[in-house]
């Protein structure tokens, strides 16, 4: 993913998850970044926020502070996800990747990342070196 040279500010969100082996045990983290802010109640939060599938809960502290460690922000709980308010937000190819990896090194994952683009051409999309067999586009408005 390195390679790649997207326009950032055409990056809406992106997701970072982290798969547990064996995979048929569904057992995830989840890390993400909406551009606009994550809902939560009635107001949209900016910042990182990770959700979990079948990890404990005793690993939760860890994983926060992990995360409040490189990008800061209030801790904030919700149902199965956990926001850091007012983190540090990122969106280049080289710090997305640098995350993948200190994630799936720490947590003993392996990571899946997802981006969602707004705007952004097909001629663009090609010009950022995206594989086009994974390019989805979104119908327009």
């Amino acid at each position: 993913m390195e390679q790649f040279s997207y326009n950032e500010d055409k990056l809406l969100n992106w997701e970072i998850k982290c798969v547990r082996e064996p995979e048929s045990e569904a057992r995830f983290i989840g890390v993400f970044q909406y551009r606009h802010g994550t809902p939560y109640d009635y107001e949209s939060i900016k910042g990182i926020t990770y959700y979990f599938n079948n990890i404990s809960r005793k690993e939760l502290p860890s994983i926060t502070k992990f995360l409040q460690d490189r990008f800061g922000g209030k801790e904030m709980e919700k149902g199965e996800r956990i926001f850091l308010k007012d983190a540090k937000q990122i969106y280049s190819p080289k710090d997305l990747t640098d995350l993948a990896a200190s994630l799936e090194q720490k947590f003993n994952t392996k990571a899946i990342i997802s981006l969602e683009f707004e705007d952004l051409s097909q001629e663009e999309l090609k010009n950022a070196g995206l594989p086009e067999a994974k390019l989805l586009p979104i119908p327009g408005k």
